[in-house]
């Protein structure tokens, strides 16, 4: 069996890949793992469980909470809630345990269950690798312990997650959105009621697009991925900004008043200076993955800011931060971590946050993400290459140098093996469109001639 712990828990289409015996049999290995691990010692142990608003949620909420009350684990479902509310409730509440049903961004069909730790914070790698092992020895006819009488779990709905986790935004917003007009497009996702009765208590007025979960429609061309209903609807309705997230709105991407996208290395850009203006941006650091444009790199430096990098994935980017105590970090595609106030990546946060930058400066979102100019970004995948010698190869390593001379200090080469196929993504930016072109040509050439 392939590992089936990915980046961000277990995906796959539900029903399919991911069927209600394996979210029961993961729930209940996760329970004894985390037993063994001693993380219930002296107390009778507790989850919170979530979902976003699939149909297949039902019966994957389901079978979780029926997997973690027979292994003797209280249960508090939350309902339909962001990911980020989730592991702020498994915090705030000293819960063992968090599950999230989602699958992000993903098309309604595929689902995913996602584990969190103690605090709201994702498990380690080693637990997931243990929780696997002993789920995969199950099913090949281990038997589990089970409690019986009052030994099993107690299951209960915890309605009141809602206020709390809203509550929880609008407290640590540094000001009101008195003033302003704002668009949210919700993707038919998680936070279909949370992020707009957020918005609503912090003051703006609000219009909603893609607010109305069926259990079909969720990200279906809306949200995060498909912005142009937002950039429409923001232009149409004279909006200050508009905001989109994705299905479990762990993510958040803009749009101005003119209808131009702001994505997350703009939004991180903003943020970053509001909370260095603030005294919030500890050593004065932002943290991003390798991905992130290299504007926004040089838009730091001229404004006294320091970036670290890591590789691809907002997990790498929250170890790093949580290593070096880092405020700030994220990626490109909208996941912004702003860790004093949230464990994960936090859409309707960051919006708010982004909001508020606005609104206190009194100055338009173009004019706020004007601080950074989007250099040129060419991204090529040259496929049936071995990746494996990506580093290894002398014959590509010239051929790296050569494209580096060439674009000197406003250009940036990036050559990445992907993780699941036998190919290597080829990324060029460069203050001219065509100069990018060029040199991603000449290097995807030069991978196909080393690697292939």
């Amino acid at each position: 069996m392939g590992r089936l712990f990915g980046t961000d828990g277990v995906r796959g289409v539900a029903n399919a890949d991911l069927t209600a015996e394996m979210a029961l049999g993961l729930s209940v290995a996760a329970a004894h793992v985390l037993a063994e691990a001693g993380t219930f010692e002296g107390h009778r142990p507790t989850a919170v469980v979530g979902r976003d608003p699939r149909a297949s949620g039902e019966f994957l909420e389901a079978a979780v909470v029926a997997g973690l009350a027979s292994a003797g684990v209280d249960v508090l479902k939350v309902g339909v809630l962001p990911t980020p509310a989730v592991a702020y409730l498994t915090g705030v509440l000293g819960a063992d345990l968090g599950v999230m049903l989602s699958a992000s961004h993903n098309a309604m069909p595929d689902n995913g269950v996602k584990f969190l730790a103690r605090g709201g914070h994702k498990l380690h790698d080693e637990l997931e690798d243990r929780i696997e092992a002993v789920y995969d020895a199950h099913r090949h006819g281990e038997p589990w312990e089970r409690p019986t009488g009052a030994g099993v779990g107690r299951v209960r709905s915890y309605g009141e997650g809602f206020d709390q986790y809203v509550a929880h935004l609008i407290a640590v917003l540094p000001n009101r959105l008195d003033g302003l007009r704002i668009v949210l497009d919700e993707a038919h996702g998680a936070a279909a009621r949370v992020s707009p009765e957020a918005f609503s208590r912090a003051g703006a007025e609000v219009i909603t697009i893609g607010a109305s979960p069926d259990g079909l429609n969720i990200n279906d061309g809306c949200g995060s991925t498909h912005l142009d209903l937002l950039k429409a609807a923001v232009v149409e309705h004279g909006a200050a900004l508009g905001i989109a997230h994705d299905g479990d709105a762990d993510r958040c991407l803009a749009v101005d008043h003119t209808g131009a996208e702001v994505d997350g290395d703009q939004i991180m850009a903003v943020l970053a200076l509001a909370m260095k203006e603030r005294g919030a941006l500890r050593s004065d650091t932002v943290v991003a993955t390798v991905m992130s444009n290299l504007g926004f790199k040089l838009a730091l430096e001229r404004e006294g800011l320091r970036l670290v990098q890591t590789a691809v994935g907002d997990r790498y980017v929250l170890e790093e931060m949580k290593e070096h105590g880092y405020a700030l970090g994220g990626e490109q595609s909208g996941h912004v971590i702003i860790l004093d106030h949230a464990t994960t990546g936090d859409g309707t946060l960051t919006g708010l946050m982004l909001a508020a930058r606005v609104a206190e400066s009194g100055r338009s979102l173009r004019e706020l993400a004007g601080v950074m100019e989007r250099l040129p970004q060419v991204l090529i995948n040259v496929p049936d290459v071995d990746r494996t010698r990506v580093s290894t190869s002398a014959e590509l390593a010239n051929a790296v140098a050569d494209a580096e001379r060439e674009l000197g200090e406003t250009g940036r080469v990036l050559l990445r093996p992907s993780g699941t196929e036998p190919l290597v993504r080829v990324m060029v930016e460069a203050a001219d469109i065509d100069q990018a072109r060029s040199v991603a040509g000449r290097l995807a050439d030069a991978v196909k001639s080393a690697l292939g």
